[in-house]
């Protein structure tokens, strides 16, 4: 249903009590910048959306009677966290206060309220299922958790898996692996060759945000790997097994356990997809990897500007091209290509970084691109890596356009395709 007005401004009195003021339509963020967000790019608020408050900021809205911009004084502006499956076409937007604490490592779209619902600006730009809320039975999770871990008593990464990822930090893709369908995360890399501020499972003692999660603490053996990954392979639906979490450190630092890992897999099972989520900082690794049977390749990445990477990343022995290089190293061998897009608007959607987009699809035939929502405290992020003026932009949805008329091959999504949808098979359907 198309809004025939814009939302209403959200407030926060401070204790978890949500208001809307009716004198004040909400605005969106575009880097630096508070923008009216156009009507026809409101959407409800999906399931599995929350709401947060942001303390020391004060919301930015437009005056219903005079159409100025002003702020909302009345409390703490309010952002929105929004569902994997789903890309923010802004950010809220706020007025910071001196002592505003740094916002913890989530997203924050903006949001409003309308004929008695919340809204954001968002689109869902991926049809495949396998993350939505409603699809989650907690007991059947509680009970493949229970199996597993009696099945595999001495296997490290399946009780980590388990008894962390999907019961302490209710990972999706975890849950998934329990309930025995798509795709199995593969913790590989207690250790890293990036220092990225934003890292969700290592911050140094003297930041002033803290770690969403703690990273794996130790190294996994090829047999712990191939014990539950063949079993998964074989019998989930859509089977993908990747190598590498964003919770983690680096896999590509473990490429000799994931070759013979991958080697023995494919002595059991030619089923299934096996990819792995990377910073894509060693091409010779992943050249390995591929020789042994990796069929993709998801690198994580802020932007396509080596000034803008680099100062987020702060890489160790490894510089920016050579995250380009990975990926034509898979395309070289007949491999799928993705990049984990961190998107920001106003950063992301800046005309100078569409053009390094452009050049990098072109450069790598680029297969895919995971439009990810950026879990970070805007200010903190541009502060980090001194941007002062983000300049010209072209709005998310804009770009997104542009680039599907230019590469009408090129796929969008939010997460990595099975084998199946890989190679165009889509006789037995899981997405909308």
């Amino acid at each position: 249903m198309s809004l025939s007005q814009s939302p209403y401004i959200l407030y926060s009195d401070g204790k978890g009590n949500i208001f809307e003021d009716t004198s004040l339509y909400v605005t969106g963020r575009s880097g630096w910048d508070a923008i009216q967000v156009p009507i026809e790019e409101w959407i409800e608020l999906p399931t599995g959306g929350q709401l947060y408050e942001l303390p020391g900021r004060n919301g930015i809205g437009i005056d219903v009677q005079s159409g100025e911009m002003r702020l909302c004084e009345k409390g703490w502006a309010v952002a929105a966290f929004i569902p994997p499956a789903y890309t923010g076409f802004y950010i809220a937007a706020y007025e910071t206060c001196p002592e505003a604490p740094t916002l913890p490592l989530f997203c924050y779209t903006a949001a409003g309220w309308l004929h008695e619902k919340f809204y954001v600006p968002a689109i869902r730009i991926e049809e495949d299922i396998r993350q939505d809320c409603e699809g989650y039975d907690t007991d059947k999770i509680n009970f493949g958790v229970h199996a597993l871990l009696k099945a595999y008593p001495n296997n490290r990464l399946v009780e980590h898996l388990g008894n962390n990822c999907a019961l302490t930090y209710h990972c999706p893709a975890a849950r998934n692996f329990f309930i025995g369908r798509w795709e199995c995360p593969v913790p590989s890399s207690p250790a890293c060759n990036a220092n990225c501020i934003g890292c969700i499972s290592f911050q140094p003692e003297e930041e002033t945000i803290v770690s969403n999660q703690d990273r794996l603490m130790f190294k996994p053996t090829a047999h712990e790997i191939v014990e539950f990954t063949v079993p998964h392979l074989e019998t989930a639906p859509f089977p993908i097994v990747s190598f590498g979490q964003g919770c983690e450190g680096e896999p590509l630092l473990m490429a000799d356990v994931l070759c013979e890992a991958i080697i023995e897999i494919r002595k059991h099972t030619s089923k299934g997809s096996l990819n792995i989520n990377t910073n894509g900082s060693k091409p010779d690794a992943v050249k390995a990897l591929c020789k042994a049977g990796l069929n993709s390749i998801r690198v994580s990445t802020n932007s396509l500007r080596s000034e803008i990477y680099t100062p987020y990343y702060r890489p160790n022995n490894y510089v920016f091209e050579d995250i380009i290089t990975s990926l034509k190293v898979v395309r070289d061998s007949g491999g799928w290509t993705s990049i984990n897009y961190f998107v920001f608007p106003g950063m992301t959607d800046n005309i100078a970084e569409y053009e390094a987009l452009r050049k990098t699809i072109a450069e790598t035939g680029l297969n895919m691109i995971q439009w990810r929502n950026f879990n970070i405290d805007p200010d903190w992020y541009l502060g980090k890596i001194g941007v002062s003026d983000t300049g010209e932009y072209l709005g998310m949805k804009q770009m997104i356009n542009l680039l599907k008329e230019e590469f009408p091959q090129l796929r969008f999504g939010y997460y990595n395709p099975p084998i199946e949808r890989i190679k165009g098979i889509y006789e037995t359907d899981f997405a909308h």
